[in-house]
């Protein structure tokens, strides 16, 4: 029995139905006397890139739920579409099934913009949010920026297929088994599932979310990125330190030796540092 197999054990198995996907989720039994941690995933990755986290976060008392967000591991096919609003309303089917009360988000990279909006849209919901790798929803990207995103499908079809899934295997994590696991779950997708899903993600950078003009998360927040993530130019590891500073509320953490797949690469250091973020609440 792998890791994974192991820690799911211990795990409910449920799907959910919706817009033309069945969900596949795990959940731990719960009694509503502390919040729920759900842990989302980034584009073309699955539910297995919290392994590491799933049952430290359990050991200190907290029930956990992970999932594999539309189109992606066990949860096919892609459904209606895919963009970050659509697995919002996923998971908040979710959240409603299981009559959660209060919730505390840990997303990576698309995970993060999923973590953002649901925290917007349901500020009564959640306790507390942690971002990887992510950037903050409400920045708009300059216009090179803005043209290169809409215009990513497009020249994702160029770039022949392999090297396609290498390269952006390789920015995932600075270890060679954080690589080895992004290219197994990009391969599991069809090249023009890859592109819905990866052209989707971006959506949740360039599009307007509506929060509103000065909008902050007024949460408790958690942000972190790999000191060596490289992925979209190194934005997350630019942007973030400016982000830490708009949010009155956020405690700012680099994890060391880490690329993209923070999480991954350094378990041990991000573990300690969420561990302690979960503490202070």
């Amino acid at each position: 029995m792998s890791k994974n197999d192991d820690t799911l054990s211990q795990m409910d198995h449920f799907t959910l139905e919706h817009r033309g996907a069945i969900i596949h989720y795990w959940i731990t039994p719960h009694d509503h006397t502390k919040p729920l941690v759900i842990f989302t995933h980034g584009a073309s990755l699955d539910h297995r890139m919290f392994d590491a986290q799933i049952e430290v976060i359990q050991n200190a008392g907290y029930p956990v739920l992970t999932w594999d967000v539309r189109g992606h591991g066990l949860s096919k096919p892609v459904g209606e579409e895919f963009h970050g609003q659509i697995v919002v309303e996923d998971l908040e089917q979710i959240i409603h099934k299981h009559q959660v009360e209060k919730v505390i988000l840990v997303g990576h990279s698309f995970g993060g913009y999923v973590s953002q909006m649901l925290t917007f849209l349901r500020p009564e919901k959640v306790r507390a949010i942690a971002v990887i790798g992510c950037t903050d929803i409400t920045e708009v990207p300059s216009l090179g920026m803005r043209i290169a995103y809409r215009n990513m499908s497009r020249i994702f079809r160029i770039i022949p297929e392999r090297t396609l899934r290498k390269k952006f295997a390789e920015g995932m994590g600075v270890t060679e088994a954080v690589q080895n696991y992004a290219l197994n779950t990009n391969k599991q997708l069809m090249r023009d599932e890859f592109i819905e899903i990866m052209d989707g993600g971006v959506r949740a950078i360039y599009e307007d979310p509506h929060f509103g003009k000065g909008y902050f998360i007024q949460k408790p927040f958690l942000l972190t990125h790999g000191e060596k993530d490289s992925a979209e130019r190194g934005a997350f590891v630019k942007k973030s330190p400016g982000w830490a500073k708009r949010e009155a509320n956020c405690q700012y953490k680099v994890i060391p030796n880490a690329g993209h797949n923070a999480n991954q690469d350094n378990p041990t250091y991000f573990n300690d540092v969420l561990l302690h973020f979960l503490s202070r609440l």
